[in-house]
C-alpha cells in the first residue's frame, strides 16, 4: 500500500480511504444495502490486513450502526494509534430542535455520541457532513477548535459545498487563529467533474487534502450502464446524481477496461488516482471482491490517450451532492 501525507498535514493515509456507509444494520436508517457486522467485519479485516489505515464513516449513517461496527472492529483487529479514523457530524440524529446540524450544542453533542460508539477516546478526522445555512459560520468553526483543543479530534475536514462557502469558513478560522480545516471530502468522478472548475483548483492552492466520495458514482463506473444492484434500485439519493448520457462515459470506462483486462472499477479508480490533487478516495465496498479492485487500481497507471478517452465524452453537470 502506498501513503501520502494528507494536505499539507503530516499525517500519512493510504492511498485508499475504506467508505463504511455501507456497513450498518439495514434496519436502521435510509440504506437498505447496508450490510451488518457479520459481513463488515471481514471486509474491515481485509482492508487493514491490506494496508489501508484510513477509514471514513458518519454519525448519520444507519442511523449510528455503521460507527458501532466499525469501532467493534477496531478494538478486535488492531491497535487504534495505527488509524486514521474520520466521521463527520451535521445529519439528523434525532428529532425536535438540536437533533442535527453545526450548532455548538449540536457538534459538541455528537462528537461524545461519535467516540462513545467508536469506543475511542479522539477521532482523527472530524468533518463536517456539508454547509449548515442556519447557523453562523463563526459558531461552527469555535466550536470545532473546542472539540481539537479538548484532544477529541486532531484534524478537522468539510464536505460538499461551494467553494465560496468553503472559502468563508476557512478565512474565518484563519482570522481567529482557530484550526483550519485540512480536508475536503467532495463529490468526484468520471461521471460529475464539476468539482474541477473551483473547489480544486482551491484546495490545490491552500494544501488541502481532497478525499472524494462516491468515486465510482454509486456503482455507475463499475458495472454495464444497463447492470442494476440492490443499491442502484433502492439509492433514492445516489439516483438524483447522475443522467442518461453519462452512459457514453460508462462505455469509454468499459473499452478501457476490456483493452487492459482488468476490471472497470480498477479503470475508474486509477483515473482518480491520476489526478495531482486528489489524496484517497473514499472507496465503499459490500464484497471482499471489490476491495481488491480498489487494492489493484492503486498501481494501474492509465495512459494519456486513455485518460483523453475517459474524459472527452464529458459534458457540464448541474451542481450535485451538496
Amino acid at each position: 500500500m502506498d501513503y501520502v501525507k494528507l494536505g499539507s498535514t503530516g499525517l500519512e493515509v493510504s492511498r485508499i480511504c475504506l467508505g463504511c456507509m455501507s456497513f450498518g444494520e439495514p434496519q436502521r436508517g435510509a440504506h437498505p444495502w447496508s450490510i451488518g457486522p457479520d459481513k463488515a467485519r471481514p471486509v474491515i479485516r481485509k482492508a487493514f490486513d491490506a494496508g489501508i489505515n484510513f477509514l471514513d464513516t458518519a454519525n448519520v449513517y444507519s442511523d449510528g450502526s455503521s460507527e458501532e461496527i466499525v469501532g467493534q472492529a477496531l478494538a478486535d483487529f488492531t491497535h487504534r494509534d495505527e488509524v486514521v479514523l474520520a466521521t463527520k457530524v451535521n445529519g439528523r440524529m434525532r428529532p425536535g430542535a438540536n437533533g442535527a446540524g453545526l450548532s455548538r450544542k449540536a457538534i459538541m453533542s455528537e462528537i461524545d455520541n461519535s467516540l462513545r460508539r467508536l469506543q475511542t477516546d479522539y477521532v482523527d478526522l472530524y468533518q463536517i457532513h456539508r454547509f449548515d445555512h442556519t447557523t453562523p459560520v463563526e459558531e461552527t468553526m469555535e466550536a470545532l477548535s473546542d472539540v481539537v483543543k479538548a484532544g477529541k479530534a486532531l484534524y478537522i475536514g468539510a464536505s460538499s459545498m461551494y467553494a465560496w462557502e468553503f472559502s468563508k469558513m476557512l478565512h474565518v478560522a484563519d482570522r481567529h487563529g482557530w484550526p483550519r480545516f485540512v480536508s475536503m471530502q467532495d463529490h468526484y468522478n468520471l461521471l460529475y467533474r464539476e468539482e474541477e472548475r473551483e473547489m480544486l483548483p482551491l484546495c490545490q492552492d491552500q494544501g488541502i487534502a481532497v478525499i472524494p466520495w462516491s468515486p465510482l458514482a454509486r456503482g455507475r463506473l463499475a458495472r454495464p450502464w444497463d447492470e442494476e444492484t440492490e443499491r442502484s434500485r433502492t439509492d433514492e439519493f445516489g439516483k438524483r446524481l447522475y443522467r442518461d448520457d453519462d452512459r457514453e462515459i460508462v462505455d469509454a470506462v468499459a473499452q478501457v477496461a476490456s483493452k487492459r483486462g482488468v476490471s472497470m472499477a480498477q479503470v475508474a479508480l486509477a483515473w482518480l488516482f491520476s489526478r495531482p490533487v486528489i489524496s484517497a478516495p473514499i472507496v465503499g465496498v459490500t464484497k471482499p471482491e471489490q476491495l481488491d479492485d480498489a487494492l489493484s487500481a492503486v498501481t494501474l497507471a492509465l495512459s494519456p490517450e486513455e485518460i483523453e478517452q475517459l474524459e472527452a465524452p464529458y459534458t457540464p453537470h448541474a451542481i450535485a451532492g451538496h
